[in-house]
């Protein structure tokens, strides 16, 4: 065993010797590029994150980066954004639009996507250009501003999940993950006597979680992050998600109102550092979703490449 061993690691040593000086410089590079990308990617996020902690004036007295929180270290921001009646209401209706929008997504996207792989289906193909046709061609804005009027949409918490409850995207991720599941298993199944929603709940569903966990995680995200559909389809303040309440802080620049206001050092102070803390609010809760996905994530994406 030890001479095993042995060999094994004077091999490594060898090869090791045999890569020339061009392999470890494009190994240089391509760490130094991955490090790079890293920095760009995370620093944001902490800079966001050490100035709600940070003091307010200080930190509109701070020019250039930010590689901690500026003293006196302070969790002001941090209360004022959650004592805000608005900010709590809109993180109310975000779960809501995303709990909702997600499980009816999914849904019809395993429907269609199971619908589109029946070999008996005619229809199929001429399904499937439609779906792809939607990708780069859409009805616009106005017409389906009119739509969303017409059926009675307009101005309820539907608004912001009916239109957009399918993702063609979506679909052919899963339509691609159905399509590698062997055939045999559906005729073993049929031939047991089960029909299709039988196949799809007991056959397609068990062995794609991979594919549905990805499929979540998008529809997910985009819901979370959603505020155009609440912009043109909500007048009522009482239903507008997270997001539209931040893009009025970030963009619009409105004020915050707060049960702390009394003790506000001054309105442009309190205005910065709430941006800040609403920002972590709104980042947090998704970031810690992902972990729980990850691995089904990594899996679902590879596999659903393998055929097109």
């Amino acid at each position: 065993m030890n001479t095993e061993i042995s060999l094994y690691d004077a091999t490594t040593v060898r090869n090791r010797k045999k890569r020339s000086t061009g392999e470890r410089a494009f190994d240089i590079l391509n760490i130094s590029l991955i490090l790079l990308l890293v920095m760009v990617t995370v620093y944001p996020l902490l800079y966001t994150v050490f100035a709600s902690f940070s003091d307010a004036r200080a930190l509109l007295k701070h020019e250039g980066a930010l590689l901690f929180p500026l003293a006196p270290y302070t969790l002001q921001g941090y209360q004022m954004t959650l004592s805000n009646p608005n900010i709590l209401q809109g993180f109310g209706n975000t779960v809501a639009m995303v709990g909702s929008g997600t499980i009816i997504g999914v849904t019809m996207t395993m429907i269609g996507a199971y619908v589109v792989t029946r070999k008996k289906f005619k229809l199929r193909g001429v399904m499937m250009k439609g779906i792809l046709l939607t990708m780069f061609f859409s009805g616009g804005i106005i017409p389906t501003f009119f739509v969303v009027r017409g059926v009675g949409l307009y101005n309820s918490f539907w608004s912001m999940i009916i239109p957009s409850a399918l993702n063609s995207y979506n679909l052919i991720i899963l339509r691609t993950f159905f399509l590698s599941i062997p055939d045999s298993l559906e005729e073993s199944a049929v031939l047991d006597g089960a029909n299709d929603m039988q196949v799809l709940l007991k056959i397609f569903l068990p062995l794609s979680l991979p594919a549905l966990a990805v499929i979540t995680l998008y529809y997910a995200v985009d819901y979370w992050n959603s505020w155009y559909p609440a912009l043109l389809y909500i007048r009522d303040r009482k239903l507008y998600p997270l997001q539209m309440f931040l893009r009025e802080l970030l963009i619009l620049n409105e004020n915050v109102e707060s049960a702390s206001g009394k003790q506000m050092v001054s309105e442009v102070y309190t205005r910065e550092l709430v941006k800040y803390c609403t920002v972590v609010v709104s980042t947090v809760p998704i970031l810690i979703v992902y972990p729980f996905l990850q691995k089904y994530f990594v899996k679902g994406v590879m596999i659903g490449a393998i055929k097109g």
